[in-house]
């Protein structure tokens, strides 16, 4: 095992990640989302303290995480040639339908109709994401402040979002009801 590499690949639709070496006993690949256990714990350690990562043992849990956020096939691991083989997929077409799908189940044809396209740009834009920032969502439409604090206070008057935090707290976030 000494001297192999870390070997990241990247395609139109995914994201190959082979690190040397298996799996500690205790972890497999069908277990991997549920046992935590740190492969090199000197570079976790870093990590945290760096402030990289939020806790020890957040990489597999947050990557299923993120992966579910945006809407996208759940990673595949796998152990060829003593070496861990990580896959995250990019499936474009699949996440706009699970996006789209999850609009549809939140906000009526009916009041869908009514919003206008820097509304439905926000919304979708929120859909793909937990929780966004004001000045998030002016970065991403390229329109002013006040402009998005209008169509963000309709949307919540529609009782289609919320607001975390206060109305005048600098860093309140909004996310899908």
């Amino acid at each position: 095992m000494s001297g192999r590499y870390i070997l990241v690949t990247m395609f139109d639709d995914r994201l190959e990640i082979k690190s040397p070496g298996k799996l500690p006993n205790i972890v497999t690949v069908d277990n991997i989302k549920d046992t935590r256990y740190a492969r090199n714990p000197r570079t976790s350690r870093v990590l945290t303290d760096f402030g990289w990562v939020r806790e020890l043992n957040e990489g597999v849990k947050r990557i299923y995480s993120d992966m579910a956020d945006f809407f996208l096939d759940e990673p595949e691991y796998s152990e060829p040639e003593y070496s861990v083989k990580l896959i995250l997929k990019n499936n474009i077409v699949m996440r706009n339908i699970r996006q789209e799908s999850r609009l549809e189940r939140i906000i009526t044809p009916e009041i869908w109709q009514q919003l206008d396209e820097l509304e439905k740009s926000i919304l979708t834009y929120l859909a793909s994401k937990k929780t966004v920032t004001r000045a998030e969502l002016c970065t991403f439409t390229s329109k002013a402040p006040n402009t998005i604090s209008a169509r963000l206070n309709h949307l919540i008057k529609l009782n289609i979002i919320k607001r975390n935090g206060s109305k005048y707290d600098p860093k309140q976030t909004y996310e899908m009801k």
